[in-house]
C-alpha cells in the first residue's frame, strides 16, 4: 500500500504558507483602519476648524 502521508517538509511548508497568507490578510486590515483611522482624523481637525472658526465669528463686538 502507497501511504499518502505528507512528509515532514512537505507539512512544514504547508504551515508556512498558510502563515504567509495570514500575514498577508493581517497587512491588509491594518493597512485599511491605518486610512480609516487617518481619514477621520482629518474629518476631525476639518469640523474641529470650522467650528473653532464660528467661535471666532461669535466673538466679534460691533
Amino acid at each position: 500500500m502507497s501511504d499518502n502521508k505528507p512528509t515532514e517538509t512537505e507539512t512544514i511548508l504547508m504551515a508556512l504558507d498558510q502563515i504567509s497568507q495570514t500575514i498577508d490578510v493581517m497587512t491588509s486590515v491594518v493597512n485599511r483602519l491605518r486610512n480609516y483611522v487617518q481619514e477621520h482624523d482629518v474629518a476631525a481637525s476639518d469640523s474641529s476648524s470650522e467650528a473653532n472658526t464660528e467661535l471666532q465669528a461669535d466673538r466679534i463686538i460691533h
